[in-house]
């Protein structure tokens, strides 16, 4: 199967080309599309070389550089990932397994972050269970997808923020979804940023919030208020 790698990206120059050298290291065949969402930095420029097609959307909106991704791909599987990820070794055998069976649409890898501090092994858990049972996943799981359940889902919706969770619950209406065990490893710099244990509970309580039907504007002004540096501008979850 042609595995087509999407990622949506914004001013990630410091690490997007040791990201890119990883990534096509372990995903050798895969089709590799940057989306660049506007960056200031040169990120665009930098990306080119180290990957198959680099587009400049003009747009910062991560919906929209991930549909616009999707629709410059060929191949028959769409994966799409965050720049500050690093795929687990032989990702793309494990990705041909699970989508032999032809009932399965589309899936996603348990995440996995530092071993330290011990708060990171909850959100490694609360993320992989809570996950399992409110039948929501995020984009930093790197949910992949055939082509076809990927036009019949209707793409990402260009909402304010959850349009990663949004698109996983459409994929669900499309046949089974899977996941691996294999652990895809999660940058904890936004963590960092915040502090880890403000931000797996702000994460937490949006996700709750999200179930009880909040508007996705209304959690996006939240996002803003908890989970982002004085200095940032809120920006969707990583």
């Amino acid at each position: 199967m042609q595995v087509s790698i999407i990622i949506p990206v914004l001013d990630e120059a410091p690490s997007i080309r040791r990201f890119l050298s990883n990534l096509r290291e372990r995903t050798p065949g895969a089709e590799i599309i940057i989306v660049d969402g506007g960056s200031t930095d040169g990120t665009d420029r930098l990306a080119e070389g180290f990957c198959d097609h680099v587009i400049r959307s003009g747009a910062r909106s991560r919906a929209r550089q991930m549909n616009i991704g999707a629709d410059a791909a060929r191949g028959e599987i769409f994966w799409f990932l965050h720049a500050d990820a690093e795929v687990p070794v032989e990702s793309l055998n494990e990705i041909a397994r699970m989508m032999r069976n032809p009932e399965v649409c589309g899936g996603f890898f348990r995440i996995r972050l530092p071993a330290a501090p011990a708060i990171y092994r909850l959100t490694d858990g609360f993320a992989h269970y809570a996950g399992l049972v409110l039948r929501m996943r995020c984009g930093d799981h790197g949910i992949f997808c055939r082509r076809s359940a990927f036009v019949e889902a209707g793409g990402f919706p260009d909402v304010p923020l959850m349009e990663d969770v949004e698109f996983f619950r459409r994929l669900r209406h499309r046949g089974r979804v899977v996941y691996s065990n294999k652990r895809i490893e999660v940058s904890p710099r936004r963590y960092e940023t915040v502090g880890p244990t403000r931000l797996t509970f702000a994460y937490g309580s949006i996700a709750t919030l999200y179930l009880f039907g909040l508007s996705l504007s209304t959690l996006a002004r939240i996002y803003g208020r908890t989970c982002c540096a004085p200095h940032e501008k809120a920006i969707p979850p990583k």
